[in-house]
C-alpha cells in the first residue's frame, strides 16, 4: 500500500534524509521518501500491517526531529 502523508515543522534537508534511513529500516516498509522541499512523507508498506507501520514510522520520525508532525 503507497500513501503520501504531509509534515508539519521539518526543518531541514538533513533531519529530512535522516528520518528516510530510519524508515526504510522498519520492517514492511518497502520503500519511503522524505521531501523536505515539499514537506511530503511518502511510503510504500506491508498493507496488512500498514497502521501499526506507520505508529513505528512517528516514533522514529519523532526521535530524529521531535518537533515535525505526520499529518494522517
Amino acid at each position: 500500500m503507497k500513501k503520501i502523508f504531509r509534515l508539519e515543522d521539518l526543518d531541514c534537508a538533513n533531519c529530512a534524509a535522516k528520518m528516510e534511513r530510519a524508515i526504510q529500516k522498519i520492517g514492511g516498509v518497502n520503500e519511503a521518501n522524505v521531501s523536505f522541499m515539499g514537506q511530503r512523507l511518502s511510503i510504500d508498506a506491508d498493507e496488512s500491517r500498514f497502521e501499526e507501520i506507520m505508529d513505528e514510522v512517528v516514533r522514529v520520525c519523532r526521535k530524529v526531529e521531535p518537533d515535525c508532525k505526520i499529518i494522517r
